[in-house]
């Protein structure tokens, strides 16, 4: 009787088991998006990096509603940081999450911009406005790289359009680079990044990740020698299973499995297996799995900004598709084998919810759908415009209207909000910034996987 008990649960348990892959896998949505609407969504996904724009905007701005803002960045230390982007409903440049955007913004259209289209050439202008502003941050002066622009503590007391900051534009420096003197930029910034942006996942996925960036772009061997000596010491023997721009050792696995696919590497094995465990971790089911999903079916990893850990790793998934699609490969979850329209499905069940298609019918892109969040977390878009109100609103001034129950005046265009919570429960509230706050970062990932889906 014994052994006839165990077995009958055991076989119960398994039916469970392909009961919850089958539902994972071929989720029916309740109401389906066709291929113009994703690329709807791509339009105005990308447009929203408009409103985040800091700088000297151009003529062809379409956020009309926006005006120049942080002309003199840098210049009290006699250095041009004018651009790039704030990162979020602040109005502070830090360094960190702007430099991940620009990557995923970047890898968007390495990969997907063939499906792009007549967006490919607002994508790119996307990448070059952060891409300057980098650029300037790392070869204006010798030997030191500026990674933030503003004070925090201070600009996080106010509620200010960016036009009309006035809280002090301190800049900030780390004088040598990551790989001679090894630590973590919080060593040397300490409460100015923390925290706001510390990195706690250390500094080993950052060399690996700018290792294998720059090997992909310049071809250059020495990085790839860099790569193989290094590896192990820097993390390719983990397994993280959190993308995001703190942590990027899932995208640099995933990057450096279809790298060394394509050099017919014996270090391919090593790396697809990782990214596999990556992936495995996702999929209900399997031996491996070890995601959170909330009821209604969208990936949760934390109450704050969740919506950024859904797009980076949806985004890693679609490329991980297509990298098997290109060499017909599958993946290995113990006995399951994940394909490549496996992985599709689980994307566009993320891509489907964040759109609308979810318990409480919500898009969580601003500007999409009949129901949109109104009330969003964001200086510039909370605020009378400039060019409505051209007389300056201080410091404090400002929270009259960050306290009003109406709704944003201005409609940031394409932002995506950090998302409902483990309950699939939504609190429209400007006050909510763990809900309601959009960030370049969560953007990023996403032009890529609605690019993939507007050309289904």
């Amino acid at each position: 009787m014994a052994s006839t008990s165990i077995s009958a649960t055991t076989l119960y348990l398994h039916f469970l088991l392909f009961i919850l892959t089958f539902c994972s896998f071929n989720h029916q949505p309740s109401f389906a998006f066709s291929s113009q609407e994703y690329h709807e969504a791509l339009e105005k996904s990308i447009m929203f990096f408009e409103g985040q724009r800091s700088g000297r905007l151009p003529s062809n701005q379409k956020l009309t509603w926006r005006g120049d803002s942080g002309l003199s960045d840098g210049s009290s230390y006699h250095v041009d940081l004018v651009g790039g982007y704030y990162d979020a409903g602040d109005n502070i440049k830090f360094g960190l999450p702007m430099a991940f955007t620009t990557t995923l913004l970047a890898w968007s259209v390495i990969e997907f911009g063939n499906s792009m289209h007549n967006q490919i050439d607002n994508a790119r202008e996307a990448i070059r406005w952060s891409a300057d502003y980098l650029l300037k941050a790392a070869t204006t002066t010798p030997n030191t790289l500026y990674v933030q622009v503003g004070e925090p503590s201070m600009e996080h007391g106010c509620w200010e359009r960016p036009e009309d900051m006035d809280t002090p534009r301190n800049v900030y420096k780390v004088f040598h680079f990551a790989d001679r003197y090894r630590g973590s930029y919080n060593d040397s910034l300490n409460s100015v990044v923390c925290p706001f942006y510390c990195s706690y996942s250390g500094y080993n996925d950052e060399l690996l990740w700018g290792a294998s960036w720059i090997y992909k772009a310049s071809g250059i061997s020495s990085y790839m020698e860099f790569i193989r000596s290094n590896g192990h010491i820097l993390g390719a023997d983990d397994d993280g299973y959190t993308f995001s721009w703190d942590d990027k050792r899932p995208g640099t696995k995933i990057l450096l499995s279809n790298e060394f696919l394509e050099k017919n590497s014996i270090e391919y094995q090593l790396y697809k297996a990782r990214a596999d465990n990556f992936i495995c971790s996702l999929v209900p089911g399997t031996p491996g799995f070890q995601a959170q999903y909330t009821p209604g079916g969208v990936l949760y990893k934390g109450r704050a900004s969740n919506l950024q850990y859904v797009t980076s790793t949806t985004f890693l998934i679609l490329i991980y598709a297509k990298y098997l699609s290109s060499n017909g490969g599958v993946i290995s979850c113990g006995t399951s084998k994940i394909t490549e329209n496996n992985l599709i499905n689980l994307a566009k069940k993320q891509v489907d919810y964040i759109l609308g298609d979810n318990p409480i019918k919500v898009s969580y892109m601003v500007g999409f759908g009949e129901r949109y969040p109104k009330n969003i977390h964001h200086r510039g878009s909370s605020l009378p415009s400039i060019h409505e109100q051209p007389r300056k609103i201080s410091c404090s001034n400002g929270f009259q209207y960050f306290n009003s129950g109406s709704p944003n005046p201005n409609v940031l265009v394409g932002a995506i909000v950090g998302g409902p919570d483990s309950h699939d429960n939504f609190f429209d509230d400007r006050n909510n910034y763990q809900q309601s706050e959009p960030a370049t970062y969560i953007n990023a990932p996403f032009v890529g996987a609605l690019a993939f889906f507007s050309a289904q």
